[in-house]
């Protein structure tokens, strides 16, 4: 195999689909995912590739740097797809430290990993952060972030988001690190973890529960569809501009009452109920603390240098998603319950 590149967070919601892409794309990769397999780490996203010749799975934990070491000696990756981290907002502002933990030394006991076992011989090496566009702030009615816009983040997850955005770049600009960023909206689709809105939505109208909207439900952002996301990591890991940075939008604004209400809508055809049901277990609750009123990302950069766009509408993609959690009930039961834990034991041995 002529490259060996690492993924961190492969088994997280976006990670997976990234390492699937890049198992079943390029098999003269080796893929290593590296994962810590917190709640969100779910290695039964993977078992279409688990057996596959190019893919390794390693537990470890970007927090802890002797592993780190470890892990980059052992393997000797050509390139870091970074994409472990703590994402959510409501759990970052009841736990700060460990997104900072996470999301800040994590990333820098990476940098400082690579730096050291590539040395000065940067030929064919690459460090890919994958971040969020929470770090560029709030927007009002109307504007959009481009990568020219000036950090601004509201929330401990956006505040260590963007300060891990910051390490990576200090690293390329001090030590010639080769590296690359994306920011991307909100994601959505296929193996999403029910903490987050869309897939806690599907799951809380199959059980008839209420679902739960911030605030007065205007809160607006754009959705990409995480297939679509990977197809954008692979077209910038291997096409973009070292040091540059590009935004992954899916040109789908929708207000959360909006959203949730198509949702609704389609759950509602889809299972064979009458109109409207669905939309009764709508919610107001308490809204969060610092939460911003609108993001929208400007993504024609990535489609003016690199070509790449979203293949679906949010239409399009959330009936795909949807479709999805209907037929695979049991996996959405077991991240639920948290069974889907006993995986790791049952095929890896003891944790």
């Amino acid at each position: 195999m002529n490259k060996t590149i690492l993924i961190t967070g492969g088994a997280g919601f976006i990670g997976s689909h990234v390492v699937r892409t890049f198992v079943n794309k390029y098999p003269d990769y080796h893929i290593v995912n590296l994962d810590a397999l917190t709640y969100a780490g779910n290695l039964e996203n993977l078992r279409d590739v688990e057996n596959a010749a190019n893919y390794t799975f390693c537990k470890a934990d970007i927090r802890d740097m002797d592993s780190m070491q470890q892990v980059f000696s052992e393997f000797k990756p050509d390139a870091v797809i970074h994409l472990a981290a703590e994402s959510h907002v409501d759990r970052s502002i009841t736990d700060p430290m460990a997104f900072v933990n996470t999301n800040v030394i994590g990333t820098v006991n990476l940098l400082n990993a690579a730096k050291e076992l590539w040395g000065a011989d940067f030929a064919g090496k690459r460090f890919h952060h994958v971040s969020t566009d929470e770090v560029f702030g709030a927007l009002g009615d109307t504007g959009f972030f481009t990568e020219e816009t000036k950090y601004d983040p509201h929330s401990p997850y956006s505040a260590s988001k963007a300060a891990s955005d910051h390490f990576v770049r200090a690293y390329h600009d001090t030590y010639g690190l080769p590296i690359v960023l994306t920011n991307c909206s909100n994601n959505y689709g296929p193996n999403h973890f029910p903490e987050k809105l869309i897939p806690l939505c599907i799951l809380n109208i199959l059980n008839n529960k209420p679902l739960p909207i911030y605030g007065d439900g205007k809160y607006t952002r754009d959705w990409l569809f995480v297939i679509d996301h990977a197809r954008a990591i692979d077209t910038v890991f291997h096409e973009g501009v070292n040091g540059q940075s590009y935004n992954v939008g899916g040109f789908n604004e929708w207000k959360n009452i909006d959203l949730v209400r198509e949702l609704c809508k389609q759950m509602d055809e889809k299972l064979g109920r009458e109109a409207g049901t669905s939309e009764q277990l709508i919610q107001f609750v308490k809204d969060r603390p610092g939460h911003d009123l609108r993001y929208a990302i400007d993504a024609s950069k990535i489609k003016a240098e690199l070509g790449w766009e979203p293949s679906v509408t949010f239409e399009q993609g959330l009936s795909k998603t949807i479709d999805w959690f209907l037929n695979n009930q049991e996996w959405l039961e077991q991240v639920s319950s948290g069974d889907y834990r006993k995986y790791y034991a049952n095929h890896y041995g003891a944790v």
